[in-house]
């Protein structure tokens, strides 16, 4: 899907009283989904349990 078709696509789901920082929040969340799908199809995901193990020195 092209990038200004899925902008309108989420802009017309947001609610009609929807500020811009709803729509800039929802565009952004949008190509940051899109860009992790992505890396995980051409194999450069991190698996689960991977961020479990770099975020546990955190966690404790």
């Amino acid at each position: 899907m092209r990038t200004k078709e899925t902008a309108k696509q989420v802009i017309d789901a947001l609610p009609n009283d929807a500020t811009m920082d709803d729509i800039i929040h929802a565009l952004y969340v949008t190509m940051k989904f899109s860009k992790g799908e992505e890396e995980i199809r051409e194999g450069r995901g991190v698996t689960h349990d991977e961020v479990k193990r770099k975020l546990e020195k955190w966690l404790k």
